[in-house]
């Protein structure tokens, strides 16, 4: 990590991370997500390959004695032609963010009178296919018509089972997962659109927060420009008028303020910029998230984290913002094994009754083990003791995980008593 963090915008946040994805999202086993490569979707469909293991009971009843040879193959080909049609789904709705395709009705269709062909033409154990049409079902269709969807799908299990002549056993092993598999893909369906919204949410709010900061920026350099280019365009004015009268002392000091005009506002331009480049502890909040998500590590965020503490001025808050950013950054490059990141801020009293405010930012996971803190935490107590803070790491509660504590003093809240107030 370098020294000093590089400086980035808040809608940048989590860029790193997208380039190196973590290890769930590297295999494409995070729900929702898009598959982005070959080697995801061939993960993908071998973890659904372990589904297919109640596929057994065809197999076996292709197997046994009681079928013909035509019946095999008619069978075999059935079989293989409704396990490609279920993998075709997975596959399509895996690569298309929006998990719409044309031909997902079709298949839909075609594996349920598959399922209803076979159960007639070859028996009973051949009715467990309706259970993976039922969950293709609850899939594919929206959330308000899949269990109407599910149910008919089950009356049509039940009747071809009746009608094949299924024992009770059967009945009650084919047709509960046959409608508990749909509802259930129908709840899972409605979570992964809900974590969906949760990303997209998640990422307005860093963008927003970046627009807000921008628009801060034109703001200051609107008003500081606006201000001092008048000032400058006035006083040339006069100075030029001046000249004219043959009036050279005077045009001098007009001169000279416009010089002190100018040099006032290249160091108010300077000043809005380095206010608009030091961070805030609620957009670096937001990038956190952001940062923490794509890692797959849940964030615990103190609501006093973006309101901040009375007493707590820019410099120190700019420095708590760095903290919780390279904290942030330690934990997705280095917090092996972590799932949880907890942020809290609070104060505490010190020394002769000097307050400080205390950030602190602490993971689950193996810990730093043996290495030493690296250029970027000791950048980070720079940037601390340029306040009059400082900075305490180790492990975290228990001795897990790691645990990252930055310090920086409040300062003292003045509030002028009821008798002073001017009416």
């Amino acid at each position: 990590m370098p020294k000093t963090p590089p400086d980035h915008r808040p809608d940048d946040a989590g860029e790193a991370v997208r380039r190196r994805p973590s290890f769930a999202r590297s295999f494409g086993v995070t729900p929702g997500a898009p598959v982005e490569n070959r080697r995801q979707l061939l993960v993908k469909l071998s973890w659904m390959s372990l589904w297919m293991i109640y596929l057994l009971y065809p197999i076996g009843d292709l197997a046994g004695s009681r079928h013909g040879t035509a019946a095999k193959v008619a069978g075999g080909v059935a079989l293989v032609l409704f396990l490609a049609c279920y993998l075709s789904l997975v596959a399509f709705r895996s690569t298309r963010s929006d998990g719409n395709w044309r031909g997902n009705h079709v298949m839909v269709g075609l594996m349920l009178a598959l399922a209803t062909a076979t159960s007639f033409g070859l028996g009973e154990a051949w009715l467990t296919l309706f259970t993976y049409a039922s969950v293709c079902v609850g899939a594919v269709l929206p959330p308000k018509r899949g269990l109407p969807g599910i149910a008919l799908v089950t009356a049509l299990a039940l009747a071809v089972s009746l009608l094949v002549h299924a024992d009770a056993t059967t009945l009650v092993s084919i047709i509960l997962p046959c409608f508990l598999g749909g509802f259930a893909m129908t709840g899972l369906q409605r979570l992964i659109g809900t974590m969906k919204e949760l990303r997209e949410a998640r990422a307005a709010v860093a963008h927003l927060a970046a627009a807000e900061e921008r628009l801060r920026l034109a703001r200051d350099l609107h008003d500081l420009l606006g201000h001092s280019l008048s000032l400058i365009t006035i006083k040339s004015e006069l100075a030029g008028r001046l000249m004219d009268q043959d009036r050279q002392e005077a045009a001098r000091a007009q001169v000279a303020d416009i010089e002190n005009v100018a040099r006032q506002s290249l160091v108010d331009v300077r000043e809005a910029v380095g206010g608009y480049r030091r961070p805030t502890l609620p957009v670096e909040l937001a990038a956190a998230r952001t940062a923490l998500t794509a890692a797959q590590i849940d964030l615990h965020a103190d609501p006093a984290v973006a309101d901040g503490l009375p007493g707590l001025g820019g410099e120190e808050t700019g420095a708590l913002a760095w903290a919780l950013r390279e904290a942030v950054t330690n934990v997705v490059r280095h917090g092996e094994g972590a799932s949880v990141c907890t942020v809290a801020l609070d104060e505490t009293w010190e020394g002769e009754g000097e307050r400080y405010a205390v950030l602190e930012i602490a993971d689950n996971g193996h810990g730093p083990g043996k290495s030493g803190p690296g250029n970027g935490l000791s950048g980070l107590e720079e940037r601390l003791a340029l306040v009059g803070g400082r900075l305490e790491t180790g492990p975290g509660a228990r001795g897990k995980g790691f645990r990252l504590r930055a310090f920086v003093p409040l300062r003292t809240v003045s509030v002028p008593a009821a008798d002073s107030v001017p009416e």
